[in-house]
């Protein structure tokens, strides 16, 4: 998921800020906490570039709102299982060659700790 350019056609998605009750802690299930998340997805987007219409490509919207309801939806216990849960969604949903997400739970809860985010990343093929 890095911004340097690849033969890899690919929409990219970042910073998408939602809040969900994720975590192990019953204090996290209860208060909650924001997440961002960062998103990437690798299809062809010659035909789009082409065409010039949707249909050819897949939504940012559409995408987006399918995270969101994961993110907003059924707690978790573990980031990873968040980041899963996204990337299922995703490869169920959109005519996708792979997804890569990354979750950033922003100051983790970690009694004694300065941290800025805890993050997990994963990519995902198709099949």
């Amino acid at each position: 998921m890095s911004s340097e350019f690849s033969r890899d056609d690919r929409i990219v998605l970042e910073g998408m800020r939602f809040y969900g009750f994720h975590g192990v802690n019953p204090e996290e299930r209860v208060l909650g906490q924001e997440y961002v998340v960062d998103l990437t997805v690798e299809m062809d987007l010659g035909p789009a570039g082409e065409s010039d219409r949707l249909e050819d490509t897949v939504s940012y919207a559409h995408i987006y709102r399918a995270v969101k309801d994961v993110m907003e939806g059924e707690p978790k216990n573990l980031l990873e299982a968040a980041a899963q849960a996204v990337a299922d969604r995703v490869l169920a949903e959109f005519s996708v060659d792979s997804v890569g997400v990354r979750v950033k739970k922003p100051h983790p809860p970690i009694r004694g700790s300065v941290i800025e985010n805890a993050t997990v990343e994963i990519y995902r093929n198709r099949g």
